[in-house]
């Protein structure tokens, strides 16, 4: 018999052991599962909250269902019928103290048309003409690991990028976007700029892809997205699932690993997965090998802050859904969700909700971090009525902390992995590093990531 045991009880770490667990019964293998989370919940980044009226998210709000690992799982687990999409709307940019549209027929604030362009009220003339050069240069330098804000600006022009894209960009992956390769983002732009010449003809050209993708794109569950965790928790039956169990090593033993934890007996394994984020990995591992490529890795922070009303959601403007802060927009959040409009779901009187986002990307975290939660919630507070007009006390408030818990991709981060990954081969055979810190932040990404580890082992196990 084998044992593998797998580390870290997020999306990850639940997705790999579904999967293993498959691929037990599938190939009648004779394995021992074990998954240890240092929480006395499952879940990680993923964490449902109800509160009076409201469903709240205080981790991720949605999966991408368009990608290729979302609904096989959703079907393996049977959750079809809890399924919920999101209501699709304006989105906005909060720029010198007004809420401007993103032009409709842009992906990321990306104009797909020239009429796009013109459409748009964030942008200048001059800003306009500028955009236009994407029409007649080539590329003759950017690969798919240069920065996608020294692409787009090349092509689009630095206002555009400043005013439209950046903010979208920046939101959607966490990070500065001259920090960010095409190759982790967007790598189909560097494609589309080589084949048609043009970013803005190429996504002209492939319009119809992207516009299944905007309606209704992205899935929840009626009961919140910890539907998810719930029933990945509730299938492993082969699996014996240890909570609130800290680990605090894991040695090479001759063929085998010995772990040992803070608060229960050491387990021997002969495969160890770590889906922990990487800081905490290098303390587990603790080998002064591996410290230099550990250090390339980076975790930003956010405070996330949920604000229920006694107020009907339709006060907010028609058809919006949200809005995002530009630099110049005098506001102390990122970005604000208007959460009960995007998803009926969370608001069963169909009152105010939103959520507020504050990035430690911003001037202001600093000192957001010094505040009491109750200072905390009246910055919110502020933020609503400077944007939205809206006055009022909340009836229902969430504040969660992610304190240097979410990963920020930097130009050199594929070679950083396939570094580790190379002195893992080395130092550590048969244990593996999953997880968001390495592979993809996306919900999706984390379960494609899951799945494959899960057939890697097996497959050395088969072998």
């Amino acid at each position: 018999m084998k044992t593998v045991v797998v580390i870290g009880g997020g999306i990850t770490g639940l997705t790999t052991m579904h999967y293993l667990q498959k691929l037990k019964r599938e190939h009648n293998l004779d394995l021992q599962l074990k998954l240890i989370e240092k929480n006395e919940q499952l879940g990680g980044k993923i964490k449902t909250v109800r509160n009076d009226e409201f469903i709240i998210e205080a981790g991720a709000d949605s999966m991408v269902a368009r990608h290729e690992s979302v609904m096989p799982l959703v079907q393996d687990l049977q959750l079809e019928d809890q399924l919920v999409y999101n209501a699709t709307g304006i989105s906005y940019i909060y720029t010198n103290d007004e809420l401007h549209p993103i032009p409709a027929d842009t992906i990321f604030g990306i104009p797909t048309s020239v009429e796009s362009l013109y459409n748009s009220t964030l942008v200048s003339e001059e800003g306009k003409q500028a955009a236009l050069k994407d029409l007649q240069t080539k590329n003759e330098t950017f690969t798919k690991e240069s920065s996608i804000g020294s692409f787009l600006e090349y092509f689009l022009g630095k206002e555009l990028v400043e005013k439209q894209i950046a903010p979208v960009l920046s939101g959607v992956y966490s990070g500065n976007i001259y920090e960010l390769t095409l190759a982790s983002t967007l790598p189909y732009l560097l494609d589309y700029k080589n084949k048609f010449g043009s970013i803005i003809k190429g996504l002209e050209e492939n319009k119809k892809q992207f516009q299944g993708a905007s309606d209704k794109k992205f899935i929840s569950f009626d009961t919140g997205l910890s539907a998810i965790i719930d029933k990945l928790e509730e299938e492993l039956t082969d699996c014996t699932i240890l909570k609130g169990v800290t680990t605090t090593s894991v040695h090479k033993e001759n063929e085998s690993y010995q772990l040992t934890f803070s608060n229960h007996e050491p387990i021997e394994a002969d495969y160890v997965i770590l889906s922990t984020p990487h800081d905490v990995t290098q303390r587990i591992l603790n080998h002064d090998q591996l410290d230099d490529v550990f250090n390339e890795f980076k975790n930003s922070s956010l405070i996330s802050i949920y604000l229920g009303f006694d107020i009907l959601d339709e006060e907010l403007p028609a058809d919006g859904t949200g809005f995002i802060v530009s630099e110049n927009g005098n506001l102390k959040c990122n970005a604000c969700t208007w959460t009960s409009r995007k998803w009926e779901h969370t608001s069963a009187n169909h009152n105010l909700l939103v959520r507020l986002f504050y990035k430690s990307s911003s001037e202001v975290y600093s000192s957001l971090k010094q505040m009491t939660e109750d200072e905390l919630v009246e910055a919110a507070l502020a933020d609503i009525h400077k944007g939205l007009g809206l006055q009022g006390k909340p009836k229902t408030v969430q504040v969660t902390n992610w304190d240097d818990l979410m990963p920020n991709y930097h130009l050199n981060h594929s070679q950083a992995v396939q570094s580790l990954t190379e002195n893992m081969s080395a130092l550590y055979p048969n244990v593996i590093l999953a997880g968001c810190s390495y592979y993809g932040v996306g919900i999706g990404a984390c379960i494609k990531n899951g799945e494959d580890t899960a057939k890697e082992i097996v497959n050395r196990i088969m072998q």
